[in-house]
């Protein structure tokens, strides 16, 4: 998939030659448990790296690494030529991720959630409604906006999580198997809003097992060998 490239303008090269992450040797071990085994990664900006692997390879560990909530035993991991840290300003404002069932208020509705996650990454709250039913739209979920998540089913929520990491801003999305509990249709309808965040210049790193959303999205797949 390394060589599906198409020709772009000069602002796309530019904005391609740009690395973002980077990850040297990170390997993750707790007690001499191997979680990850030392691997090497590199992502640009509009570029999509799938992450594929057997199940407890070390997909998820990677990704909490790249999002800064874990420190690797061994190695390194930069965003921007600075290490990850879910603690500093640079990686919380710049990366976003899906990497297990984000908080969730059980008195707040649907889009209650958008409108506070708009507020806190500083969005105009004149317009934050609009907006927000503008992504419920997309992802065809406007009709649960008033609900409240504990009375969604279960894709229903996935497409709930999606859209709360999908509203506040960013330059690097990380998402694990998002594509889970999602039917059909709902994970085509996905496949074509990450291939336009790509193409607005978003990295993209995601542990994916299903083929046709990884032919429509990786520009590269890196395989996680388990230890």
């Amino acid at each position: 998939m390394a060589g599906r490239r198409k020709q772009g303008s000069t602002t796309e090269k530019t904005r391609a030659s740009q690395l973002v992450l980077e990850v040297k040797g990170a390997g993750k071990d707790i007690e001499g448990s191997v979680l990850l085994a030392p691997i090497d990664l590199k992502a640009k900006a509009g570029q999509c790296i799938v992450l594929r692997g057997e199940n407890g390879s070390g997909k998820t560990t990677l990704l909490r690494i790249l999002a800064g909530a874990l420190e690797p035993s061994v190695g390194s991991a930069t965003f921007n030529g600075a290490p990850l840290d879910e603690r500093d300003p640079a990686t919380r404002a710049g990366v976003a991720s899906l990497v297990g069932a984000p908080t969730a208020y059980r008195d707040l509705t649907v889009i209650d959630h958008l409108v506070l996650i708009d507020s806190t990454w500083g969005g105009d709250i004149s317009t934050a409604d609009e907006r927000a039913d503008d992504l419920l739209v997309t992802l065809e979920i406007d009709h649960l906006s008033e609900r409240f998540p504990h009375e969604l089913s279960s894709g229903q929520q996935q497409l709930f999580h999606l859209a709360m990491v999908l509203f506040r801003p960013s330059t690097v999305l990380l998402l694990d198997e998002p594509e889970q509990r999602l039917d059909t249709h709902k994970r085509g309808l996905l496949t074509r809003l990450l291939v336009e965040r790509k193409a607005a210049g978003s990295t993209l790193v995601i542990a994916c097992h299903d083929p046709v959303m990884t032919e429509a999205i990786a520009d590269r797949v890196v395989d996680v060998a388990g230890a």
